[in-house]
């Protein structure tokens, strides 16, 4: 069985563990980034259990995400997943506003989970597994687990059909809520439901990867191959550079020889 297949060692094993593992946490954000993805809506149900404000509950909700992204930013953090927060809880706020219903805030995020597992079933149905054109930046490998690694592309297709079917199972407890349930049972549900599907995906992905050949670093080898080029071009320099020193050097002796030779005769 050759390395891309499996690794050759325990070393080489752990190694793809802990890469995967920091691909992982940085994809996803980590603790952090489940964080401020719960924090919003869990700051909007609160205020909205207590004293059923649609707006004080919305400008809550507006306002800590808004914090989170200025925290990020003093910090010279990456704000991508801040930012992600603050557009998911923009579009609550601006549904719910539109119709009054306070539920309406949940609903964009619904809809966006309903579609992301969506994606991941049809991308993986069409041989493009959405996780591995999430992660393959992240590896360094982008797209050559398509036709160059194929073990690999079959773990990325298990995690991306883990991550539709959990997503879909999510949103068949949701949805039913969102039509019967009462805004306050909906939104502890939906905070309830945050973080345990997200880290049983990413569990499952690191599982599936975890056991699946290393990634083909595209980087370094395009990094290595402009390595070669520049010393192919350099070897050819040399031997052009050599040449005219060639010539330059048996040039006037065989100059010198006719002429020596033509004295010669007029002699």
């Amino acid at each position: 069985m050759t390395s891309l297949d499996k690794p050759t060692d325990n070393t080489s094993a752990d190694d793809a563990r802990a890469v995967t593992e920091a691909a992982l946490f940085e994809a996803f954000g980590g603790v952090r980034g489940m964080v401020e993805t719960v924090v919003p809506g869990l700051l909007f149900v609160t205020i909205y259990t207590i004293n059923k404000d649609l707006h004080l509950s919305a400008i809550a909700a507006v306002v800590v995400s808004l914090v989170l992204v200025v925290v990020r930013l003093a910090m010279r953090d990456t704000v991508k997943h801040a930012f992600s927060g603050v557009f998911g809880v923009a579009f609550g706020v601006v549904f719910a506003m539109m119709t009054g219903n306070a539920k309406d805030f949940y609903l964009p995020g619904m809809l966006y989970t309903l579609g992301l597992a969506l994606a991941y079933i049809v991308t993986t149905l069409a041989g493009v597994p959405l996780i591995g054109l999430i992660l393959g930046p992240v590896f360094k490998e982008n797209l050559s687990w398509r036709t160059r690694n194929p073990g690999r592309k079959a773990a990325y297709a298990k995690a991306s059909w883990a991550w539709g079917l959990i997503l879909l199972a999510k949103c068949a407890i949701l949805f039913p809520l969102y039509w019967w349930a009462d805004t306050t049972q909906l939104g502890w549900v939906l905070v309830a439901l945050k973080i345990p599907p997200f880290l049983l995906a990413v569990y499952l992905t690191w599982v599936f990867l975890a056991k699946a050949p290393p990634p083909i670093d595209v980087f370094a080898e395009m990094e290595a191959e402009e390595k070669a080029e520049e010393e192919r071009k350099a070897a050819l320099a040399a031997e052009r550079g050599e040449g005219p020193e060639a010539t330059g050097a048996t040039g006037p002796a065989d100059a010198t020889e006719p002429t020596g030779g033509r004295h010669r005769r007029q002699a």
